[in-house]
């Protein structure tokens, strides 16, 4: 059994990797901006999808990414306008939004399901090189980081981060908040369907369901770096690296799960069970320290 699971490892860390660069996504939404955007759901499946069409219609790999990126863009710039737009709340928008895609998926593959041609020798990851996929998927992770920590070193990017800290102050200070929404929401959900495509080639096959669940995958990849690296990493750089080693963990964690006999259909509850297990830890943490605060405090007054 053991010896099993480790042979499972480089898979899992490859998988862990690319599910890690859609966590990077999440974490523009949900920590930089401060928004709840469930649109990942379907924009990691229009990566896919856009991806699987392209490639088998011939396309340049770099060129059906590229696409492939600009749908999750469309995807996210359809939230930003429910949202800023028509006054919907964020996570009604992100519904609204992942709703339409599943459609909107299925017209662009024509079917529930759309396989890849398995002897396509341009394709950059995949599970039957594990290794190689580790090292492509960390180059895209380097690269995004590095534009990532670029962009949110502009004007631009400090702006967004003040829509997402304070958006009262944000606006008392002349900064379009709409825009800042819009535009965060369109750089997130290009990632994320980037990753889609990329998880497309490394199984290859595009799914209508292969985002089923997606959030709650960013979401633990994210608090997993939050909670394991949260003391060490204070650079923006390095906490977007963070969720990206805990989308890497959560996938070990899952093959070590699976080795250990877990049926396949309590994945779902058991991501679900790691996710509330990981944002429970920081609210015991700070109860913990508060008690122990309260007690010395008693303590010296006695």
């Amino acid at each position: 059994m053991l010896s099993g699971f480790i042979d499972t490892l480089p898979g899992a860390a490859a998988q862990g990797i690319i599910w890690g660069i859609m966590a990077i996504g999440v974490y523009i939404t949900y920590r930089i901006l401060d928004f709840a955007d469930l649109t990942v759901d379907g924009s990691i499946g229009t990566g896919g999808a856009v991806f699987a069409m392209c490639s088998l219609g011939g396309m340049n790999v770099y060129l059906s990414l590229a696409l492939a990126f600009l749908a999750g863009c469309v995807a996210g710039f359809a939230t930003g306008i429910f949202h800023t737009i028509f006054g919907i709340p964020p996570i009604l928008a992100g519904i609204l939004t992942q709703l339409a895609l599943y459609s909107v998926n299925l017209d662009i593959m024509g079917q529930a399901n759309q396989a890849l041609y398995s002897n396509n020798q341009s394709f950059l990851v995949s599970m039957l090189t594990p290794e190689k996929s580790i090292f492509v998927g960390f180059a895209f992770v380097l690269a995004i980081i590095a534009v990532l920590y670029w962009f949110f070193g502009t004007e631009l990017g400090h702006s967004i981060r003040a829509t997402g800290n304070n958006q009262n102050m944000a606006r008392a200070n002349g900064i379009n908040t709409n825009v800042n929404k819009v535009i965060a929401l369109v750089i997130s959900n290009g990632i994320v369907a980037l990753s889609g495509a990329l998880l497309a080639q490394f199984q290859g096959f595009s799914d209508i369901n292969m985002g089923r669940g997606a959030i709650v995958i960013g979401l633990a990849a994210v608090i997993i770096g939050e909670v394991i690296f949260g003391k060490l990493f204070k650079n923006f750089a390095l906490r977007l690296f963070a969720a990206v080693i805990g989308g890497i963990i959560y996938y070990i964690v899952i093959s070590l799960v699976i080795s250990l006999g877990l049926p396949a259909n309590d994945l779902k509850l058991f991501s679900a069970l790691v996710v509330a297990l990981f944002l429970g830890i920081p609210y015991w943490k700070n109860k913990v320290a508060g008690k122990r605060i309260k007690k010395a405090g008693g303590a010296a007054n006695a």
